[in-house]
Order: structure tokens, then sequence, then C-alpha cells
């Protein structure tokens, strides 16, 4: 069967970038806060590392939340609702956050959107590859990663615009009175609200995943879907084969599958590679970039349009990386991922050792983006929405994403503890150490995955984990 004449792409397009509204939120609710953070720790009087990583990695808390009834909200009322109720906290984030008067209050408005990014950053993936055909599915799935990418830009160049650069060269008791830090930095948080209220709306546009309708057992409704996405024939043979891979079970499933002899070993895959791509360290970059460019040498202006080119450079090549998942291969773009940030952070610890400061740091930091955008970035989550057997997926991305957010939060909250302990360059030769760790897994324990349909997948990866449990058998 061609997908191409059998497909109405426009329509699995629209579903496809809805759902991606929620990484576009995801994006610009978790990288705002890097370039208001010196006008609201001025404004909130923050002047130890311990109060400023807690505001910084506050949200993950939400997050963690977020991944956490991920699972069970998703296989008990469907793909769309929960990502309904992430748009909500998004929407509540935004406003909530720009209108905080107290510490505490900007922790909890900051919570609630990190609840946000913990549904859609679990949810979205996997309803945009329960749409996709298996020939386009990398590049559907990585679309979500692009408007990731597109909301982290999209912050960047708020806080940009939005701050005075007069009042950024300003002392911190200056600041704290300046237009910087009683308004601008609430209108940095603000502005998340309007995508987010549009997000919500487009949401009630688009259909449940087709997947999870046949798993519900509501085969006419899955079948509906499938008409819409593409031909009779294409959706009468989708449907087969979901039916075949769910065989006797229900919607109802219990998280002790996970730990099933034919799904344990694709959770463990898993696991470690949604804490990889937080571990792999290029998220303290974007959280922490006033930090570490200011260690370079910038000053504060210079540092907030060398963060929005670091957004420039991540976005280029998340767009060169949509066509190369589907081209090169999941698993060799993550090999190549791994390796070239191994050597890039090897190279940015000796430039902080040896003192080689400015430009040189600037490029490096840059290169290292752009390895990331253009592998673990977005291949990490087409791995993670494709790998797992049909009737456990909502549950077994609700684990992965977990860890993802758990990585992140103890990354996030160790970084201002690390740099003091170990330095920036102590740092980023532990993060390259991690990497090379990395590649050895991906290496040895990733399979290929690309252009297979998800039930084929699943058929494929349970007989490889029943063959390395008779190995182990016989061993």
């Amino acid at each position: 069967m061609n997908d191409d004449l059998s497909l109405n792409m426009p329509y699995v397009w629209m579903i496809c970038l809805v759902a991606a509204c929620g990484g576009l939120l995801f994006g610009y609710d978790w990288v705002v806060i890097g370039g208001a953070k010196p006008f609201y720790e001025a404004y909130f009087h923050i002047t130890d590392p311990a109060t400023s990583g807690w505001a910084m990695s506050s949200a993950l808390v939400g997050c963690i939340l977020g991944a956490l009834v991920s699972g069970s909200l998703s296989d008990r009322f469907g793909r769309k609702l929960p990502l309904i109720m992430a748009a909500v906290a998004f929407t509540l984030s935004a406003v909530g956050t720009g209108l905080a008067t107290h510490f505490d209050w900007f922790v909890f408005w900051r919570i609630v959107g990190g609840v946000g990014i913990g549904l859609a950053s679990a949810l979205a993936p996997v309803y945009i590859a329960e749409i996709s055909p298996a020939a386009k599915r990398g590049r559907f799935v990585a679309v979500n990663q692009l408007t990731i990418v597109i909301g982290v830009l999209a912050a960047q160049l708020i806080n940009l615009l939005i701050a005075d650069p007069v009042a950024s060269a300003a002392t911190q008791a200056e600041i704290q009175q300046s237009w910087n830090g009683q308004i601008g930095w609430r209108y940095m948080f603000g502005a998340e609200g309007i995508p987010a209220l549009l997000f919500l709306l487009l949401m009630f546009v688009v259909p449940e995943s087709p997947r999870w309708l046949a798993k519900a057992n509501r085969y006419a409704q899955a079948e509906k879907v499938l008409n819409r996405i593409g031909s009779s024939g294409y959706a009468k043979q989708t449907l087969a084969a979901i039916r075949h891979s769910l065989g006797s079970e229900n919607q109802n499933v219990a998280f002790s599958a996970l730990l099933a002899p034919k799904v344990r070993p694709i959770m463990v895959i898993g696991i470690v590679l949604a804490v990889f791509q937080q571990w792999c360290g290029i998220n303290v970059i974007f959280n922490y970039a006033q930090e570490i460019f200011a260690s370079a040498g910038f000053d504060i202006n210079d540092t907030l349009k060398s963060i929005v080119a670091t957004g420039l450079i991540n976005l280029i090549f998340t767009l060169l990386a949509l066509p190369l998942v589907d081209r090169i291969g999941r698993r060799r773009l993550m090999q190549y991922g791994a390796a070239g940030l191994t050597v890039i952070y090897m190279l940015i610890g000796m430039a902080y050792t040896f003192g080689v400061m400015g430009l040189p740091v600037l490029v490096l930091v840059l290169v290292a983006i752009a390895i990331y955008a253009i592998t673990l970035a977005p291949v990490t989550w087409v791995l993670l929405s494709e790998i797992f057997p049909n009737r456990v997926r909502g549950k077994a991305m609700a684990i992965g994403t977990l860890a993802l957010w758990i990585a992140c939060f103890v990354l996030t909250y160790t970084f201002p503890l690390l740099n003091v302990a170990l330095g920036a360059a102590g740092s980023f030769f532990l993060y390259g150490a991690i990497c090379l760790a990395g590649f050895g897994f991906i290496q040895w324990k990733v399979p290929e995955t690309k252009g297979i349909t998800l039930e084929a997948l699943e058929e494929q990866l349970s007989q490889t984990a029943q063959e390395r449990k008779a190995l182990e058998t016989l061993g």
C-alpha cells in the first residue's frame, strides 16, 4: 500500500501540528525563566545558591507530577483530554506567575506550569506517533521537538525584547527597583498565556487517538478516525494490525505489566535513554546560560544576545534533523550525538581550565547545541513514543517521561552546587564522561526502529527480549 496515495496528509499534518503546540508551550515555559532570572531574583531578594536552584527547578516538581499521572489519565480518558488539561495548566501558570508578589506563589505557579509540561511531554509524542503513518512517523514526532525549539527561541526573543538593556547593566539593588525588576519579568512569564489559550481551543478540533480508541474497545470510532486519516483500505489494514497487537487486553493495564519479561528490557532502554537525554547536560546551558556566559566574560546584555544565538542554532539544526530521523535512522543519530557531545564538552572543560574565555566558549556552546538539536533532542522523543507496546504505551511512556523529569530535576538543582564544588571546567568534564557512557549504551542496547509500524515494532522488540532471556538462561 502506498501511504502517500492513501493518506490524507494535510489532515495528518493539522493533527500533529496542533498536538505539537504542547511542545511549543513546553519549550517556552522551560526556558523563559533563564532570561527572567536576574530580574525575579532581584525582586524576591534571592542571593543563595540553594534558593536560586529551587526557583529554577521548582517547575520540575510539576513535571514529575504531570508525568506520573499521565499514564493513568491517558489509559482511562485517552490522549486528548490530558492534553487539554495541560493547556489549562499552561494558561493558569502564565497568568499566576506573572502576577505573583510572593516567592511561594511564584514557585506554586511554576509547579502548575510544570504539570502542564509533564503531561504534554509524555502525551504529545505518543499521540502524534499513534496518528502518523510508519514511513513518516519519525518526522512527525520530531515536529514536536521542532515546536519545543520554537518555544525556546520565542522565550529567548521575548526576554530580549522586554528587558531594558540599561537596567540590565545595573547592580542587583538597582535592578530590583527598575522596570525589569518590577514589571518586565512578569511580562516574560505572562506572554505564554496567549499561545496556551490558542492550544486549549485547537485541542477541541482534533480527534482521539485511534489506537487508544481500539484499546478501549471502541473499534467503530477508531475506524472512523482512520478513515479520515487515509483510505478505507488503509483504515481496515491498520485497525486489523492494532487489534492483533492488542490481543485480548482491555484498556485497564496494571503498572505490573511493565515488569513482564517481554516488556521489562524495553522499559530499561526507554528509561536509560530518557535519563541520558537530560544528563548529557545540554539543558544546563539553557537554564544557566547567564552563569555560563558570565564565567566566560560576558555581561548581562551580551549574555541575553548570546542566549538568543543558542536558540537560533537550536532551531536551524532541529529543522535539519526532521528528514534525517527517517533517512539516517534513530540509532545512528543517537550515536553521533553522544560521541559529538563527549568531544565538545571535553573542549569546553579545557577552555575553562586554561582560561580561554569569550568567543571560543560561545562557539563551542553553539556547536554542542547544534549536535544535540540534530541528534539526541528529537530522536529520544521519537524512540520513547514508538518502542513501547500498544497495550502498555500510556503507562510506559509515563514512566519514561517521569524518569526524564526526575533526571532533569537532579541536573538542574545540582548544577549550582556542582559549579561551586567542581567549577565550570569540572562540571563539563563530568557531562562529557556521562555522554561517553551513553554512547556505549546506545551501541550495545538500542535497536533501529525507522520505517516499521508500531505493531510490527512491538513484535520485533518482544521477540528480541525473549531471545535475550533465553541466552541469559543458557548462560
